[in-house]
């Protein structure tokens, strides 16, 4: 009876295997940039390097500009990401503050934690093709600047929402 019902499981999983659609919407350009997708449109993120550097109880992550170029209306935008040597589980998405026409990160020392600091918007990973992802903002974005940065990196791939 046992040998049954997993037989019966494990075609049941296998039907719906082969029911999945492959996928066949646009692809990234580049492997390791996310890329906004806009009614099958692809939108490359801008690609930056934060400088980092030190303020009382803070560390500061400042990228040039007052806004980025890639700009998206989606309050919960969808990207696109091909994944070569950054894993997309390790991304993290942050609302920048614009001070002096640059845009800022301000993050407290560890132990030293606000009620009012910054902290990772949610995100969630979905497999479309190997190493193709779609990385969606799972939290309503409100209007202003905003970046992804994979975990430990000060690399970051800027948008604004509008």
């Amino acid at each position: 009876m046992h040998r049954l019902l997993a037989l019966a499981l494990l075609l049941g999983c296998a039907t719906m295997a082969l029911g999945q659609k492959k996928y066949t919407g646009p692809k990234p350009a580049k492997a390791d940039i996310p890329f906004l997708l806009h009614a099958g449109v692809l939108i490359e993120s801008e690609s930056l390097m934060a400088k980092e550097s030190q303020e009382k109880g803070a560390t500061l992550y400042t990228v040039p500009g007052s806004t980025s170029p890639a700009r998206t209306p989606i309050p919960e935008p969808i990207f696109l990401f091909q994944s070569d040597k950054i894993n997309p589980d390790k991304l993290s998405l942050f609302r920048l503050e614009v001070r002096a026409g640059n845009r800022v990160l301000a993050l407290p020392e560890a132990g030293k934690r606000k009620k009012d600091a910054p902290r990772p918007l949610f995100l969630m990973v979905t497999p479309l093709t190997p190493g193709l992802f779609k990385v969606e903002v799972n939290e309503y974005l409100e209007n202003g600047e905003y970046c992804l940065s994979p975990d430990g990196s000060n690399q970051v791939f800027c948008f604004t929402a509008y």
